[in-house]
């Protein structure tokens, strides 16, 4: 059987996420996040779908999710995966915006895949430096280099970190998942709620955002899911917080949609000191 590590770190210095996963087959579901994503892939080849554009991706490929860009990959040649990458939070990335640029905004980078980039030898070394919890100069230093050369390439400043703005039932219906998180919420009160008729919410809802409304709402619920793990709720109490009808069921979407199970995530969050914190699963 094949030996499965999926390790997560947080870097206080950077204030960033480090993922990296060895010896996986899983399918990701059509998602979102909302923070960027900058990874790349080791071994293994996907599908990837992101905004409704299909890619084939493989060894030495970077991907980069803009915040709210949805996409879902697969495994495609039958064997597993090696994956690498840093999450920054939108306020974090606004910071080191105006740190590289001197203004202060969100950037959208335009390439969702960089094939057989360089950026990937970058990547990978920065990505130890995190993993191993490496003092904050040369870590500091890298990471500045790297995210100034993907604002140089990579985006258009004229261009918001936004999509096109959605219908005002769409962003009606957006609103009124974002803020009853934690109760039930049907097709039909959707429907009532903009006059829309189920099945042209559903297409019409799909079509601008690039999700169904149920997986808006489950991916809304898993991102708050995980700040309240971040701040030391137990998983218990965050599965009723954010409407999951029980643990089970909680449990099942987080590993679905993050990787890794709740108790794992909020592991790297149960100790405050030090500038780097990390939890290492083996399947």
């Amino acid at each position: 059987m094949t030996r499965e590590v999926r390790t997560v770190s947080f870097d206080a210095d950077l204030k960033v996420e480090a993922y990296r996963f060895e010896g996986i087959m899983q399918k990701f579901p059509n998602h979102f996040h909302d923070y960027y994503v900058i990874g790349f892939i080791e071994q293994g080849k996907r599908h990837l779908l992101c905004k409704n554009e299909e890619y084939i991706i493989g060894g030495g490929d970077v991907v980069i999710f803009n915040p709210n860009d949805p996409h879902a990959c697969e495994q495609l040649d039958g064997n597993t995966l090696d994956y690498r990458c840093i999450n920054i939070q939108p306020d974090v990335m606004r910071q080191y915006v105006l740190e590289i640029t001197g203004t202060e905004y969100l950037p959208c980078f335009t390439p969702t895949v960089l094939f057989r980039s360089e950026l990937a030898v970058t990547l990978h070394d920065l990505h130890l430096m995190i993993m191993e919890g490496q003092p904050d100069f040369q870590k500091e230093e890298w990471f500045l280099l790297l995210l100034e050369q993907l604002l140089r390439e990579y985006t258009d400043v004229d261009t918001p970190c936004s999509s096109q703005e959605p219908a005002a039932e769409i962003k009606m219906i957006c609103e009124y998942i974002e803020s009853h998180i934690a109760q039930s919420i049907t097709l039909d009160h959707l429907s009532q709620l903009t006059g829309l008729s189920k099945y042209h919410l559903l297409r019409s809802f799909t079509r601008q955002k690039g999700i169904s409304p149920y997986s808006y709402l489950t991916t809304i619920r898993i991102n708050h899911a995980k700040r309240l793990l971040e701040q030391g709720m137990p998983p218990i109490d965050v599965a009723f917080q954010t409407g999951f009808s029980d643990q089970s069921h909680f449990t099942n979407f987080f590993k679905k949609l993050i990787g890794l199970t709740p108790k794992q995530y909020a592991r790297i969050f149960l100790h405050e000191t030090g500038s780097q914190r990390s939890a290492d699963i083996t399947a």
